[in-house]
């Protein structure tokens, strides 16, 4: 029997989740443009269950190249030549879910990886890759998970400009790279630079500035959320109206995936041993969930805690929102309130700032 999740991946399965194919489709159609972007929201938003669904659909076109940054420590971003060395061995990790790695290509990385002084560049890396993306019958899309474990790096930053250059030189001068890479993470990658240096002259000089826009909405829709509950309502019968549920789920959460998969979790596992299935998928049952979610010290609570309290800027935009009432129009070059959209904090509601959901709100 299925199971509602809110830690890892959500696989299909084996976990009632909201259907994804639209969502995919969409992304699909940035990489068949060959497209380079983020995909950057919020801790538990998604992201990695998004990018698990797009690597099966995109299997039988694409050679998928699919990383994790989480898999390099922080000294692995002591010097490009270190940083090459642990790549490397990132890719040998991989070498199972790859269709096509021929011996030439593994043979060059295994160099990277064996030698006792890492001596590699990027530009070395960059070579073996752009071969093996001449090599290879499909096009080869790169996608890296966490890419927040490389903020802060001089070094991440050098890999991008090198990925930049290649996307360059594919239109101009028909070298083969890449035919979309895709970054994943918090951070929105093209305020990098804003991070590792002082100077205002680099503050917004982005190497990853020929990235595409990422604006699909990865949020859960009240559709999206009903169709979720059809299927749990198919499995046990408990005569909830799931248009009315979802409706429900959707007004506290604002589609935040984390906060309904958490929800429905509270009502399928907790409020049903106390009121039964039937009564827990009702307004009174979702009232008793809210509570208990609200009285939990779970992951993503922590992850916010903790950003208001290592930004006192965007702690005190949040305060004058909530506590006095105060309006402030929504600016895309402002940094608290670019910040505070990163971590999830807020929405842009027609040109005003608003709490991002009314979970958050509470």
């Amino acid at each position: 029997m299925k199971t509602f999740n809110t830690k890892a991946v959500c696989i299909p399965s084996k976990h009632y989740m909201v259907d994804l194919s639209e969502r995919v489709k969409a992304i699909t159609r940035l990489i068949d443009r060959g497209e380079y972007f983020t995909i950057n929201r919020a801790r538990q938003y998604g992201k990695t269950t998004t990018i698990t669904a797009l690597k099966k659909s995109l299997i039988n076109t694409y050679e998928i190249v699919s990383l994790d940054f989480q898999g390099i420590g922080h000294s692995g971003f002591s010097s490009e030549e270190v940083f090459v060395q642990e790549f490397s061995q990132l890719i040998f990790k991989r070498k199972r879910t790859l269709s096509f790695f021929p011996d030439a290509i593994e043979d060059r990385l295994r160099k990277f990886t064996e030698q006792d002084r890492p001596v590699a560049r990027l530009s070395d890396l960059f070579l073996v890759l752009n071969d093996w993306c001449e090599l290879s019958p499909k096009p080869l899309v790169l996608i890296i998970d966490e890419v927040d474990s490389a903020t802060n790096n001089q070094v991440f930053l050098d890999f991008l400009a090198q990925l930049r250059d290649g996307y360059i030189a594919r239109d101009t001068d028909n070298i083969p790279t890449f035919q979309s890479v895709i970054l994943a993470g918090v951070t929105d990658v093209k305020h990098l630079k804003r991070k590792i240096r002082s100077d205002e002259d680099s503050k917004d000089n982005s190497p990853w500035n020929i990235a595409a826009d990422f604006n699909i909405d990865m949020s859960l829709s009240e559709s999206g959320i009903r169709g979720m509950l059809d299927e749990y309502e198919s499995d046990h019968h408990t005569g909830m109206n799931t248009g009315s549920m979802a409706g429900l789920i959707r007004e506290y959460t604002n589609g935040y995936p984390f906060l309904v998969s958490r929800i429905c979790q509270l009502l399928d596992e907790v409020v049903s041993t106390d009121m039964g299935l039937k009564a827990a998928w009702s307004r009174s049952g979702m009232d008793e969930a809210v509570k208990l979610l609200l009285s939990e010290n779970n992951t993503l609570f922590q992850s916010l805690t903790k950003n208001l309290n290592n930004y006192p800027d965007l702690k005190a935009a949040i305060r004058s929102i909530l506590m006095e009432g105060t309006r402030i129009t929504y600016n895309a070059q402002q940094d608290e309130i670019v910040q505070m959209q990163m971590y999830g904090l807020i929405r842009n509601d027609r040109g005003t700032v608003r709490i991002a959901n009314r979970i958050f709100e509470t």
